[in-house]
């Protein structure tokens, strides 16, 4: 079957129409001149390179795979080439800042370019998918010695980066890391320690890797405020090849276009970002950014799936579908199933509802940085806190249960190598699983920002989305009701938590779940109010996935909410 194809009219209906963001961007000093037609050019030649260059060689990336020797690990074919051509071509320094050498444009073409990657070939995506929150680590912590050695670099892609966390012992609980830096005469640092599942620690895309490498300093305090943050590069500034050695590459499920290396630091020369034992927060830079990668990972990957379920169902004949009569010897394209149209709308309601999310989310990112207003500074700050999260949790899981419903659609022939389905299910199951678990999202979101602050930053933030929708809009109404119930529910919580603090933890993922629901909703009301004419055939485009939502999407917020209900009444104390 035929690669992904980008398919940019639909994503820029959704940025211009529905979201008006041209008009929101030219508000900023930063972007006055940046209008819709710059938008849709750059959307579109982006469209093109992945669907041309990167697409392709998604399948020889999964069954060729990456190769280690002796510490060198190549990557598949075409692989290199197309990365120099990505980086060439300036795609990585789309949002970075001109003097950097980057184009200066918003986030929100970043993040559209990233959704298409993903889809078009994850494998290939994952090596320059940190670059962005590698350069803005960099940016705010590094010195400035270090950022004219290396932001540049980092900015234009000419050299990829990696984010060295995890170790063998440690994983989600940073905390625990082990490995050591030693203060050198010269200033530099040497670090030792083996970090594991580092993505791109070594390859052959770029002439050089910048590896971040959280560590612990001789004197540092136990736990996660005793971690500060290294840069150590693959090659020294004198051309010399740096004491960091790959072990070794991971056997995966999926994603065998990604060396998953286990790094070895043996003395490394290094040098400090940022102060002493704050290596988290700068750090956490590098996260968020991840973050919103991952859920436009899961968009793209769901949307790669459903193209292919699409495709397929419009070519399979198989039975009769019900109401259509009996006509001995002859099939209905599966297409005409109600089981199959139902898989294949709700797919459509959760991609086209998840991009107006994360499209949003890139728009807030340029408005927390570039606007004037202190109060919409805050308003944007508190959108990206609470919905990055829940969007992370709640498109990666989609990725892979949604792909597994796109690949029933394909019976037996989903479950064979030939029509590629079942690389893309393979591929989206680690985005539940990287740049914290899903179930870490949903314990950041519940515990960390509602109830910590009592459910404030929530109550503006919802007040915001019943603000937003300027005209009465069909399902408001219920919707509002939800918000609504969403509210009463989270005071219940509140009113729990603080005598038994441990209670939110059990039912976190249901909160997210729900707040997803509300979240996802909101954007097809959204999209509602842009769809209002056109010809039959964009009405039914875009009412099926609508109809979808409602029936087999919205229905999953009473069951959360119940859910949570009956484990408040269980923690009552007698």
């Amino acid at each position: 079957m035929s690669a992904y194809q980008p398919r940019t009219q639909e994503m820029q209906f959704l940025l211009s129409d529905v979201l008006q963001a041209p008009q929101q961007l030219q508000q900023l000093t930063a972007f006055a001149e940046v209008d819709a037609d710059l938008m849709h050019q750059v959307l579109e030649e982006s469209g093109k390179f992945v669907g041309d260059v990167v697409a392709p060689l998604s399948r020889d990336g999964d069954e060729i795979g990456c190769n280690w020797n002796k510490g060198a690990v190549s990557t598949p074919p075409g692989f290199r080439e197309a990365y120099q051509a990505f980086w060439q071509a300036g795609w990585p320094a789309l949002a970075s800042a001109p003097e950097d050498g980057g184009q200066g444009l918003p986030a929100v073409l970043e993040a559209m370019l990233y959704e298409m990657l993903s889809a078009g070939n994850h494998g290939w995506t994952m090596a320059p998918g940190l670059l962005h929150g590698a350069y803005e680590c960099l940016k705010h912590h590094g010195s400035q010695a270090l950022k004219d050695r290396y932001l540049s670099k980092i900015a234009t892609g000419e050299w990829l980066a990696t984010m060295c966390l995890t170790e063998p012992h440690a994983g989600s609980d940073l905390g625990l890391a082990r490995t050591k830096a030693t203060p050198l005469p010269d200033g530099r640092y040497a670090l030792s320690g083996t970090k594991i599942f580092i993505s791109g620690g070594e390859h052959d895309l770029s002439d050089n890797i910048v590896h971040l490498v959280l560590a612990r300093l001789p004197d540092a305090p136990p736990g996660p405020k005793g971690l500060s943050l290294f840069l150590v590069p693959k090659f020294m500034p004198d051309g010399s090849r740096s004491a960091v050695h790959c072990d070794r590459i991971e056997e995966k499920m999926g994603l065998h276009g990604s060396p998953t290396c286990v790094m070895r630091f043996d003395e490394a020369a290094s040098w400090i970002v940022g102060e002493p034992g704050r290596g988290l927060n700068a750090m956490f830079v590098m996260m968020n950014a991840a973050r919103l990668h991952v859920a436009l990972q899961g968009i793209g990957l769901l949307d790669a799936a459903w193209q292919k379920a699409d495709a397929y169902a419009k070519e399979r004949r198989q039975m009769r579908a019900p109401g259509r009569g009996k006509s001995a010897g002859e099939a209905d394209l599966i297409i005409e199933h109600p089981a199959v149209r139902r898989v294949l709308d709700t797919q459509r309601a959760w991609v086209d509802g998840g991009r107006v999310l994360a499209y949003q989310t890139a728009l807030e990112l340029d408005l927390a940085k570039h606007a004037q207003d202190p109060r919409r500074v805050a308003q944007a700050q508190r959108w990206c806190s609470l919905v990055t999260p829940v969007m992370k949790s709640i498109f990666t899981h989609q990725a892979f249960h949604g792909g597994s419903d796109c690949l029933q659609v394909f019976g037996g022939h989903g479950y064979v190598r030939e029509w590629g389905i079942e690389q893309v299910v393979r591929d989206a199951r680690v985005a539940m699983i990287y740049e914290g678990t899903n179930e870490i999202q949903a314990i950041d979101l519940l515990v960390r920002k509602v109830v910590s602050d009592g459910a404030q930053s929530l109550d503006a933030l919802l007040d915001d989305l019943l603000h937003s929708l300027a005209a009465p809009a069909k399902h408001a109404p219920a919707w509002q009701g939800r918000v609504a119930e969403l509210r009463s529910l989270t005071a219940e919580i509140l009113a729990l938590a603080g005598p038994q603090p441990a209670v939110p933890y059990e039912f976190a993922d249901d909160y997210l779940r729900a707040l997803g629901v509300v979240l996802l909703e909101w954007a097809w009301l959204k999209i509602g109010l842009a769809v209002t004419e056109g010809t039959a055939d964009r009405l039914d485009r875009w009412s099926k996935p609508a109809q979808a939502l409602q029936r087999w999407v919205v229905p999953e917020f009473g069951l959360r909410v119940g859910m949570i209900r009956t484990a408040l009444e269980a923690a009552q104390p007698l």
